[in-house]
């Protein structure tokens, strides 16, 4: 059911704007350009086999096995049987690297090896929605409300396409776009054959520009297809945020899809060509990177040659993913995994910094309006992989109340938390907190808020799966 507001903000024809409410707009040196290059292909791949959401815990393959292009290299039985393609035809090695399949003996790219297959034979949209498992484009849609990889099998109420990546540093829809723009548009066309009446939602940001403008000329006129506006402000390209401000509450029994620019070109590939989907455009990104930029390459792609080809001079912290949310990479990470959007470096600073804790000057940005920072808005940070400074006790400040979008009160949870009450972090809703890690990065106690909330909302989930059965 909508809210009014909602409601109001979609009457009337044309694109509509919703207005969310919290975030914040996190400015960090190292935004990629829009260009997109192809990197060379490595001698071997390290495919993991697990992502932030699968865990491929059938191999399929045995030691010495040669794969073809789109070979299923295991499974994931909790998640629909969702496969691992092989990215390039090569021989299996199972004991090269723990925790990935190693692919050596490489073939030529599988997009100049073969010609197309032809679009998949299955015609209705459960047929459809299979043949998108079976070739890797599954992988790209989510369930608005919970991350969760979707049923394949159940239709959902509403899908939600999202142009945008606000989080720093995550590939850009809009390098996309501006090379793809006709993929994208034959592939919201696939997306409407997987569904029977259920809207589309094309969320696009609020901005006036020769390819946003071109995107809405092209969409006009399609009764299937709503466009929405919002304003660039992180984390509202988040699903679950868009879901609940058009008033997609969450059910269970009808899940609301959400995909990005990515997705919609998967589907392209998987349905339009019959070509398996195994490669990625990622972004390089973050303070530490020499050369900001996109690049394409396939899963599995040596973590090491992608750090080397994007690190500046000194330590550098790599994080597969965003700088908010993405997750610190150790030795025991060696190649690019099936859904990693990004590759942030930060510098890993080598001496504690003299009254860092002030973050006194210009140069550094504050929530808070009493540092000199507040005299240079707009300004980019060069953010290290430093705490500057101690975790201390929580001052009840409630910047992290103003960011949040959920419209939760994180710092309330935090004491719940602190003493032991997951029951009171219930009722204070900590599940419908979205994961974006604004709360922690504006509170100035540096108090790890998001993995908190993580943990408790994980714990949470187990407890209601056991009590379920």
């Amino acid at each position: 059911m909508r809210t009014a507001a909602s409601a109001a903000a979609l009457e009337g024809p044309g694109p509509t704007m919703i207005r969310l409410r919290g975030g914040y707009n996190v400015l960090l040196t190292g935004r990629p350009d829009r260009a997109i290059e192809r990197l060379p292909e490595p001698a071997a791949l390290r495919v993991p086999l697990r992502s932030r959401r699968f865990a491929f815990t059938e191999v399929r393959v045995r030691d010495g096995d040669r794969v073809r292009a789109g070979g299923v290299l295991a499974v994931d039985p909790a998640n629909s049987a969702v496969p691992l393609l092989a990215p390039r035809a090569g021989t299996v090695r199972l004991g090269r690297a723990e925790g990935h399949v190693t692919l050596e003996s490489l073939g030529v790219p599988e997009a100049e090896a073969s010609a197309p297959a032809g679009p998949p034979g299955p015609a209705d949209a459960s047929g459809r929605r299979g043949a998108l498992v079976a070739l890797g484009a599954w992988p790209f849609l989510e369930c608005a409300h919970t991350g969760r990889p979707p049923d394949p099998a159940r239709p959902p109420r509403a899908v939600l396409v999202s142009t945008m990546r606000l989080e720093p540093f995550l590939a850009r829809g809009d390098a996309l776009l501006r090379v793809r723009l006709e993929a994208f548009l034959r592939g919201l066309e696939r997306l409407q054959s997987l569904l029977e009446y259920e809207p589309i939602y094309l969320v696009m940001p609020d901005v006036s520009s020769a390819l946003a403008e071109e995107v809405r000329e092209r969409l006009r006129g399609l009764a299937w297809l709503q466009v929405v506006t919002v304003r660039r402000t992180y984390p509202h390209d988040d699903f679950a945020v868009l879901a609940r401000g058009l008033g997609l509450m969450r059910d269970p029994a009808r899940p609301v899809w959400g995909l990005r620019t990515e997705g919609v070109l998967a589907l392209e590939r998987a349905l339009g060509e019959g070509r398996p989907v195994t490669d990625r455009v990622i972004s390089l990104g973050g303070p530490a990177a020499a050369r900001p930029r996109h690049v394409e390459v396939p899963v599995g792609y040596p973590l090491e040659a992608l750090a080397a080809e994007a690190a500046g001079a000194g330590p550098v912290r790599r994080i597969a993913g965003g700088a908010l949310t993405g997750r610190a990479l150790g030795p025991e990470d060696r190649g690019l995994d099936a859904e990693c959007a990004g590759l942030t470096l930060l510098a890993e600073p080598g001496e504690r910094e003299f009254l860092g804790w002030l973050r006194p000057g210009r140069d550094r940005r504050s929530y808070g309006r009493c540092f000199l920072s507040a005299l240079g808005a707009g300004r980019e940070e060069a953010v290290a992989a430093a705490l500057r400074g101690e975790r201390r006790a929580c001052i009840a400040c409630g910047q992290c109340a103003d960011v949040c979008p959920a419209r939760i009160l994180p710092h309330a949870l935090h004491k719940a938390l602190y003493r032991g009450g997951l029951d009171d972090a219930a009722r204070l809703r900590i599940d419908l907190c979205v994961r974006c890690g604004l709360c922690a990065y504006v509170c100035p106690s540096k108090l790890d808020l998001l993995r908190e909330f993580v943990e408790a909302q994980e714990t949470l989930r187990r407890e209601r799966e056991e009590v379920l059965g």
